[in-house]
């Protein structure tokens, strides 16, 4: 834990509610969040992770997953020639969080409370306030902590399918940090490999017709809802949590048990990156046994955006 911000059991809560918060943690008119743990030090500190120099990408073709999920229009890629010896090439129907990418702090809000930090108007009226182009100035840089899920359920013998809904606990998360010999420590961008993106690359086209049908939502594995969750990531104090699946936490959910995303992404100010390819860095983690590495994302400065592509690279 960092002994300089509060422990999840300290935090305050709403009025007249249960629910904990970080609001006022990092000081008023904050745009970054939990990305305020990602000191000058700790990046310096997270650098000595490169030994090799092995570089691993953690991006999933923009195209996939295709069909698109939750109603979005599939990518068109135009490629056309402006003279005589040049090109150039457009992209339509771009959305930033179709692919791997980053939830952004106007993606989400909390009822009458609103977004994070209580801002309560909405995204066109908010100027300035939590656009995506904040995170875009210094990037998503530091250490990354993998934990590969994925290979725990197999090894214990839960053969659960990543295309139902199954939700992952926060004992179990610490469970695989344990099992790796791994210690989640403050700044650290959590790392969560599910098995989803295993299980769709491998897909028939009528499986991931059947995920996109109707702009449904799909049942998927991820992270539970509980508050535990929440406080588990809190009092790590990691400043984001990424998935490879396309929620971090598991699908359709539970109206009862809450949500993750405004648990963590609105009340906590914890970024969500979702769809990361973990597959071959989970092969190279597990080949040395060595599940840290230096992360680097740099989200779009797309000005007042609610979300923008990853593009993250693990480098070791």
């Amino acid at each position: 834990m960092d002994a300089s911000l509060p422990a999840f059991a300290e935090l305050p809560v709403f009025e007249g509610r249960s629910e904990r918060h970080s609001w006022d943690v990092y000081g008023p008119g904050d745009n970054f969040g939990a990305l305020n743990n990602l000191t000058p030090e700790r990046l310096a500190k997270a650098a000595t992770e490169v030994r090799g120099g092995e570089r691993v990408s953690l991006q999933l073709p923009p195209e996939l997953p295709d069909p698109p999920l939750y109603g979005r229009s599939p990518l068109s890629h135009h490629v056309m020639r402006t003279g005589r010896n040049s090109w150039d090439d457009r992209l339509d129907c771009f959305y930033p969080q179709r692919a791997t990418q980053w939830d952004g702090f106007r993606h989400v809000r909390f009822r009458e409370f609103g977004f994070y930090g209580g801002v309560t108007d909405d995204p066109p009226e908010m100027g300035d306030r939590l656009g995506i182009h904040h995170w875009a100035q210094h990037g998503i840089m530091g250490r990354g902590v993998l934990l590969d899920v994925a290979a725990y359920l197999e090894r214990t013998g839960d053969g659960s399918d990543p295309f139902g809904e199954r939700a992952i606990t926060a004992a179990e998360l610490c469970a695989v940090a344990h099992q790796q010999g791994v210690t989640v420590a403050p700044g650290d961008i959590l790392c969560l490999r599910t098995g989803w993106v295993t299980r769709y690359k491998s897909a028939s086209l009528a499986e991931r017709a059947v995920l996109a049908r109707d702009g449904g939502r799909p049942a998927f594995i991820g992270v539970s809802a509980a508050e535990s969750s929440a406080a588990l990531f809190w009092d790590w104090h990691v400043s984001a949590v990424a998935a490879d699946n396309p929620a971090v936490e598991s699908a359709p959910g539970d109206p009862a048990v809450g949500s993750l995303h405004r648990r963590v992404l609105v009340q906590l100010g914890i970024p969500l990156g979702e769809l990361f390819d973990f597959d071959e860095l989970a092969l190279r983690c597990a080949r040395d046994g060595r599940w840290t590495f230096f992360f680097v994302s740099t989200p779009l400065a797309i000005a007042g955006g609610v979300g923008s592509p990853a593009n993250p690279v693990a480098i070791r």
